[in-house]
């Protein structure tokens, strides 16, 4: 029986509460994404960013309230956005961590020799969600080619034909300048209340 993910609703706060994942291989910018995103958004739309670290990897979260969004059915939106460690070994943190996302955004490395990397990293996300109970097909997913500055660098389209995956959004971005992470972030948040809208 494949579930779908639904976002917690808070009826004393009157919000709807929705989990977003970054997720992809080691050193593909993940982290560098959120830390942009926190830096960029306004004080009073933000939560702190809490980086749980431990001795071999590390996770960021933190929440923020979307201004151009509004409201669905008078209850406020709410993100709560989570990194997950991309080294291959961490696949226990990968799994709790996306336990109930309502959505992923996948960070491919741009550089020619991880194209290995994403496509594996790409193929356990998929794995990840049939284990709990998620049909990949249709769940809300923005395939993001970061480290666009890098040459020589993958050609757009590479991982959507090696993978099979047809109709996913795409972006391109050079995190640590900030370019291409916000409308990264902007189309993940409107495929994941879209969905929600016709859940």
């Amino acid at each position: 029986m494949v579930k779908r993910t639904m976002p917690h609703l808070d009826p004393a706060e009157k919000q709807i509460v929705f989990k977003i994942v970054y997720f992809g291989p080691g050193m593909s910018g993940k982290t560098t994404n959120l830390l942009f995103i926190h830096r960029t958004l306004t004080d009073r739309y933000k939560g702190d960013m809490l980086v749980l670290d431990t001795e071999k990897e590390r996770t960021l979260f933190f929440d923020f309230f979307p201004v151009s969004l509004g409201t669905v059915q008078g209850y406020s939106l709410k993100f709560h956005l989570y990194t997950i460690p991309g080294q291959i070994y961490y696949e226990a943190s990968r799994r709790i961590i996306l336990e109930g996302a309502d959505g992923i955004v996948f960070v491919a490395d741009s550089r020619v020799e991880c194209l290995e990397d994403n496509i594996q990293m790409y193929r356990l996300m998929n794995e990840n969600l049939v284990s709990h109970g998620i049909d990949p097909d249709g769940f809300p997913v923005v395939l993001q080619y970061n480290k666009r500055d890098c040459n020589p660098r993958l050609r757009l389209g590479i991982l959507e034909k090696e993978l099979g995956i047809e109709g996913i959004p795409v972006t391109e971005s050079i995190a640590t300048e900030g370019r291409g992470v916000m409308r990264t972030l902007q189309l993940i948040s409107k495929e994941i209340i879209n969905r929600f809208r016709i859940l």
